[in-house]
């Protein structure tokens, strides 16, 4: 079983950066899973924000890329993502997933508002 918790969402200025975090439980195994955020914007699908492997090697949806950066800390089971110039069509709930032989868990979701 795997547990995700997200932090760091909240509201800021267009323009500015947040840093979001995934801290994952569970076994000592998982620490090096793919790892990856999606948002979801209100009335809108879930979409793919970015993606890493547990090598570090890392996707971007086009619409995030040069502004967006995702990391991660394999010791300590933690994924990031640095969000940059951000816009106002940034606006979502964010989660963090992670997949586990064969299936997907996720986080409960960390609300980013960007908005002057």
């Amino acid at each position: 079983q795997v547990q995700l918790v997200e932090s760091g969402g909240g509201l800021v200025q267009p323009g500015g950066s947040l840093r979001l975090s995934c801290a994952a439980s569970g076994s000592i195994l998982i620490r090096f899973n793919p790892m990856g955020w999606y948002r979801q914007a209100p009335g809108k699908q879930r979409e793919l924000v970015a993606t890493i492997t547990g090598g570090g090697s890392t996707n971007y949806a086009d619409s995030v890329k040069g502004r967006f950066t995702v990391s991660r800390d394999n010791a300590k089971a933690t994924a990031y993502l640095q969000m940059n110039s951000l816009k106002a069509e940034d606006t979502a709930v964010y989660y963090c997933s992670m997949r586990d032989r064969g299936t997907d868990y996720w986080g409960q979701g960390t609300q980013v508002t960007v908005s002057s």
